[in-house]
């Protein structure tokens, strides 16, 4: 009997574990996407892993679920996961790819990867770490050995977290993307040859073959860009292409005259930028050119379905003509579907009921909003506190980011004056933003936004000049994005004559919360600050931080840096989820760089501000 109860109880255990297991097929033949041997149209949401606290992971993969989509795309951040050279972490904090991606299985749905090795996405550097500079010979992007050495290193530390989730080892993944909108990088380096850009993109898919990723392979690209984009043994698909009979075209001639037709990057709303406003797109454009897709029976992906949150320094910047960087803003919310705290929006809604089918589940409740009453500052101190415990680094002339082995956060350069000096002070390789002190009193707010590099300075006898650098960013997309190096990165100038000898740099990383235990009050107006204080909550829920009377800083809670502010906007909170709070007590610590006037409190607000645009809060005076 109990041999019967046993050989019962096996057979159940391997059935269930049967089921859990069912592999499927996914194949690119005959024109279409097949899954277990049936056509069918992809309808895809971009969402990040890096840009949504884990625990919060279920629940808006459940809300793309609810919308009517079938399958989920996701950039793998290479510089999230190598955070130092041939140190990789795929466990902690927002770091669990493999976990992310069985939860989409868990939830119905089908996972396409893009693991760059560049992805852009508004992104740190555009997902490379920053310390590949550091490298000898090093050019990111080009077909030299140690980049490849690099891509490859990365390339099987990805694969050996996600080898089991290929669909071909019954997992979710359907479709791995072969490098990144290449064809806009092969048109912006027109200084290299085309024969040695398709060398270097052959040479990376070729890698992501070799390590063994065996699924459908797929590049994206603007219409006009496949020429550089396209790579042979990969379906093209055409970002941002609206028109149906274009799509079709350029994908025939790049795909042996057939389908499938995908846009891989279908645009609900825009990426946004610090002093700039805030884009919209409307939701019946969307709507509109949704249903074009779904009666052409074109597939696509939007991006972004849900955007979620730049946390801590992982934000990227741009560049154009009128501004030699632009810095993306912490949040990431994108005027997406869902928004940034995982709310439904009306174009959600609307999305959904032409998307949805009789087997979509309902919208999962909302996760439970608070306000939290005005949290009481009881330390302000002075940013000197923190140098004071730091040992300098000394050298002739001021050292970059890089070259002090620093990735993020701040600098502090600062150097003593025998004899007296006065007139322009340039620093023309400032990278990104500065506020310049003599004697502890503040002389000019310079920054690389407005193209503000030079001041009027005077240095009296005996005196001395600080210069606190921030890394806003690094460049993710464009033919800048090589020139990456941050901090003060060429001669500091005053009055035509450079200033060397007996430079002082102090490292303000920020990559731990700042400890103030010992610290006592003596924050001043005019010179930067951390502020420190805590609070109770009997329950917790997500919230968003007014910080509409601060300059310009970073925010750490229960130790976490929830992100940048500035006061130029148009973001004028900052998302704080729930899940990072706690019953009982909770800690919150402000770095406040400008500290226009010394705080004694912080509010919060129970809905977001992103689109109080206040420029002349940050125009240099």
């Amino acid at each position: 009997m109990k041999k019967n109860l046993f050989t019962l109880f096996l057979f159940l255990l391997l059935a269930v574990n049967a089921k859990g297991q069912t592999k499927h097929t996914f194949t690119i033949a005959d024109g279409n996407f097949v899954l277990d041997g049936k056509p069918i149209q992809i309808h895809s949401g971009e969402m990040h892993y890096a840009r949504i606290p884990k625990p919060y992971w279920r629940h808006r993969l459940q809300m793309m679920k609810a919308m009517g989509l079938n399958a989920v795309a996701t950039y793998v951040f290479w510089n999230y996961h190598e955070t130092a050279p041939g140190v990789w972490d795929f466990k902690t904090e927002n770091k669990d790819i493999a976990e992310y991606i069985k939860i989409a299985q868990e939830e119905g749905l089908y996972v396409i990867l893009r693991p760059g090795p560049y992805v852009c996405a508004e992104w740190e550097f555009g997902g490379y770490p920053w310390f590949l500079r550091n490298i000898p010979g090093m050019v990111i992007r080009g077909n030299n050995p140690q980049y490849l050495a690099a891509t490859k290193s990365y390339f099987t530390a990805l694969y050996g977290q996600v080898k089991n989730l290929l669909v071909s080892n019954g997992g979710p993944i359907i479709m791995v993307q072969g490098e990144n909108e290449f064809g806009s990088y092969v048109a912006q380096r027109k200084d290299i040859p085309l024969e040695e850009h398709k060398k270097y993109s052959a040479a990376v898919f070729q890698q992501l073959k070799d390590v063994g990723f065996n699924v459908p392979f797929f590049t994206s690209d603007g219409s006009w860009l496949f020429e550089g984009g396209a790579l042979p043994g990969a379906l093209p698909t055409a970002n941002g292409e609206d028109d149906v009979a274009k799509l079709k075209e350029v994908v025939n001639k790049y795909n042996d005259g057939k389908g499938p037709y995908m846009v891989a990057e279908f645009y609900p709303g825009w990426l946004d930028h610090w002093a700039e406003e805030f884009p919209k797109v409307s939701n019946e454009s969307v709507v509109k050119q949704t249903q074009k897709y779904l009666d052409a029976g074109v597939s696509f992906n939007y991006y972004m379905v849900h955007g979620g949150t730049n946390f801590g320094f992982t934000s990227g910047a741009n560049y154009d003509g009128n501004h030699d960087i632009q810095p993306d803003l912490t949040t990431y919310d994108y005027d997406a579907p869902i928004s940034e705290a995982g709310w439904g929006t009306e174009k959600y809604n609307a999305l959904r009921e032409i998307l949805k089918n009789p087997k979509t589940p309902a919208v999962p409740a909302k996760i439970s909003v608070i306000s939290i009453p005005n949290i009481k500052l009881t330390k302000a101190v002075s940013l000197e506190y923190l140098k004071s415990k730091i040992k300098p680094v000394n050298a002739d002339s001021p050292l970059t980011f890089e070259d002090l082995n620093q990735g993020h956060g701040y600098v502090w350069y600062s150097k003593k004056f025998k004899q007296p000096i006065s007139g322009k002070l340039e620093l023309k390789g400032l990278r990104d933003y500065a506020i310049v002190y003599v004697n502890g009193v503040k002389v000019a707010e310079l920054n690389r936004y407005y193209k503000k590099y030079d001041c009027t300075i005077d240095v009296p006898f005996n005196a001395t000049l600080d210069i606190i650098v921030e890394n806003m960013g690094r460049i993710n997309y464009g033919a800048d994005i090589i020139n990456s190096t941050k901090g003060i990165i060429s001669p500091v100038i005053i009055n035509g004559q450079t200033i060397t000898g007996d430079w002082n740099m102090y490292q303000l990383p920020m990559d731990v919360v700042p400890n103030l235990t010992d610290a006592k009050n003596n924050a001043k107006v005019g010179a930067p600050a951390v502020y420190q204080g805590t609070f109770n909550l009997s329950a917790v829920g997500d919230t968003f931080l007014d910080m509409r009377d601060w300059g310009k800083g970073i925010v750490f809670v229960n130790g976490i840096n929830i992100g940048r502010y500035w006061s130029v906007g148009p973001q004028q909170t900052l998302y704080l989820p729930g899940c990072w709070l706690k019953k009982g007590t909770n800690e919150i610590v402000i770095f406040e760089q400008k500290n226009d006037k010394v705080q004694t409190s912080v509010g919060t607000l129970e809905t977001p501000i992103l689109e109080s645009l206040q420029p002349e809060k940050g125009e240099p005076k």
